[in-house]
């Protein structure tokens, strides 16, 4: 199972025995994901979460320097410069969310670098997370005036609790790996030259067990997991829409690229 290559970067499955592997494959650009790995992703999650043999799913990104890095910004004028672009993006990525959180089998993280913004809303879509020493954690959507995903709000207060999601939005500051396990955004951390195997290692010890039992853990988790208001749902993805159709925004990509702290206005 592979996906279909891109000129700057691909999601790619592939799998051994029971375990299954979705790998952010863009390293020179420390796995920032564009628009069309999104649309690989929910086409690969949807095959291997179909696909009898596959009892577990390892998350991982290629090159070492990072899980994934977050959206790229660098084709935010392209990907994500007008209210209708914006609209569809984040409807294509929010799909490649929902897929990895009901995946219907164990997921698990295998976190190596960076893993920001969009890359840890995507890591906290999987059950567990196993992060190397060296890895660094942020969400810094209120330093480019983006409308982070309620999805991936959502995702990171259940992890962490209200007042240290609130800190991280708040600030966007960025979070070391023994930080990050006191906080609850990984359950584990491993030397880095350790990562990769005590990752597979453990997706092994989940996939020997009962294949039925590992679906009623999983689908109790999400069961049990409260659901938003339709309506409150709505007002937020109004406020996510008033982000991105702001000058704040604006501003934010300007600044991303030129390298400078964007001034930001509130309008």
């Amino acid at each position: 199972m592979n996906g279909t290559a891109e000129a700057e970067g691909r999601i790619v499955a592939e799998r051994e025995g029971p375990v299954a592997r979705l790998v952010i494959d863009n390293p020179t650009r420390r796995n920032a994901i564009d628009l069309a790995m999104w649309r690989q992703a929910s086409d690969l999650l949807d095959e291997m979460a179909q696909a009898p043999e596959v009892r577990v799913l390892l998350v991982e990104g290629r090159g070492g320097k990072a899980f994934a890095s977050g959206a790229d910004i660098s084709k935010f004028e392209r990907e994500r410069g007008t209210a209708e672009a914006v609209a569809q993006y984040n409807e294509i990525a929010a799909g490649a969310y929902r897929r990895l959180k009901h995946f219907p089998k164990p997921t698990l993280a295998s976190i190596g670098g960076f893993c920001i913004g969009g890359g840890l809303a995507l890591a906290l879509c999987c059950d567990i997370r196993i992060c190397e020493e060296g890895s660094r954690f942020a969400v810094p959507a209120a330093k480019l005036g983006l409308g982070y995903g309620i999805e991936g709000q959502r995702n990171l207060t259940e992890a962490v609790g209200p007042a240290v999601a609130a800190d991280l939005l708040f600030s966007g500051r960025q979070v070391d790996a023994a930080e990050a396990l006191a906080l609850g955004l990984v359950n584990r951390v491993v030397p880095a030259a350790d990562r990769a195997a005590e990752a597979a290692a453990y997706a092994a010890t989940i996939a020997a067990n009962a294949p039925m039992t590992l679906a009623l853990a999983k689908a109790c988790k999400l069961a049990l997991t409260p659901a938003v208001n339709p309506e409150e749902e709505m007002r937020l993805q109004d406020m996510v829409r008033a982000c991105y159709a702001s000058e704040d925004y604006k501003e934010g990509r300007r600044a991303f690229l030129e390298k400078r702290v964007p001034v930001f206005s509130g309008r």
